[in-house]
């Protein structure tokens, strides 16, 4: 019988890698969508709205995964600060329904999209005994979300895991995030599209990886003996301004404008994009995650930058 998967969030990074992966695999993949989203053709869109548990539930029945991968979330930190109702009622809360569903069927696996935000001020390197401090709207909601995996996990004996991601990037991040927005912009700036870059925090320092290294790190947390939580991360940390001067350099080689690698007459810091409350470090430990699940990342830092200033660079090109 071929293995269903159900994926929430499935026009998202995570989702679109996740379900390439899986259908790589053989599995038969689903996803639960807004009207408006676009999923791969190997997909099976299921439209509903995560803020509507009934029809989250309504789809889980129909598809009876074997496995569920709940990637749907308000994703976006900052905002969180804006909205955070919003992100509460679509970040914390379906889980819950995909658990109760998951409890009555007994059987399935679950697995639930944590966040290194959860760490928040705790100091690094985080692991899985890291206690969570989260700074965040989104970070609270996603402390939520963990917990109920773990009481459910817990109480009920069932299969349901989260999987504590570090920031993971890709070509596929929407431009709102500041490592597209950066790898784009300075793409831009290359082609006289824009002159200038703003961004907030330049201090910041973040443990990044690449989306597609991650997403098998979800799928091997789903195939092992039993239920356990892991974090999953590159184990090296760089500042957002680490990422602005590899991408300005990156595309200064490519483009043979050297003057592009001086990213300081580009970019400068504007404070709306500052956050009420930061997070000065994320940096994790992924020794268990290595050890129990054989995974490790395959790309890193110099090479992520690369792979996404070379796909801004090209779409470019070809517009």
């Amino acid at each position: 019988m071929k293995q269903r998967a159900f994926i929430t969030g499935a026009s998202g990074q995570d989702g679109w890698y996740l379900s390439e992966l899986l259908v790589q695999k053989g599995y038969e993949v689903h996803g639960f969508v807004r009207r408006d989203a676009k999923v791969r053709a190997d997909v099976t869109p299921h439209i509903g709205d995560l803020a509507d548990p009934a029809a989250l539930k309504h789809a889980l029945k129909v598809v009876d995964p074997h496995e569920v991968y709940n990637l749907g979330a308000q994703s976006h930190v900052g905002a969180s600060f804006t909205d955070p109702v919003h992100t509460w009622r679509i970040t914390a809360e379906p889980i819950l329904a995909i658990l109760e569903w998951a409890r009555e069927r007994r059987n399935v696996r679950v697995y639930q999209a944590s966040s290194s935000e959860m760490f928040g001020t705790s100091p690094p390197p985080q692991n899985e005994k890291s206690p969570f401090v989260p700074q965040s709207p989104y970070a609270i909601a996603k402390v939520a979300a963990h917990q109920s995996v773990r009481l459910y996990r817990e109480a009920y004996a069932m299969f349901a895991v989260g999987g504590i991601l570090h920031n993971h990037e890709s070509p596929r991040r929407p431009t709102s995030f500041v490592t597209r927005k950066i790898t784009q912009g300075a793409a831009r700036i290359a082609y006289g599209l824009q002159s200038q870059l703003a961004l907030g925090n330049l201090d910041a320092k973040r443990d990044w990886g690449f989306a597609g290294d991650y997403v098998e790190a979800m799928w091997r947390m789903l195939q092992q003996d039993s239920a356990k939580d892991f974090v999953i991360a590159s184990g090296s940390t760089h500042t957002v301004r680490d990422f602005v001067e590899a991408a300005f350099t990156v595309v200064a080689e490519r483009t043979g404008k050297p003057e592009l690698a001086r990213w300081q007459d580009y970019v400068h810091v504007d404070q709306k994009f500052m956050r009420p409350s930061e997070v000065p470090v994320l940096l994790g430990n992924a020794t268990a995650a290595c050890e129990q699940l054989g995974w490790v990342p395959k790309v890193n830092f110099q090479e992520l930058v690369t792979l996404m200033v070379e796909h801004d660079l090209a779409l470019i090109q070809s517009s």
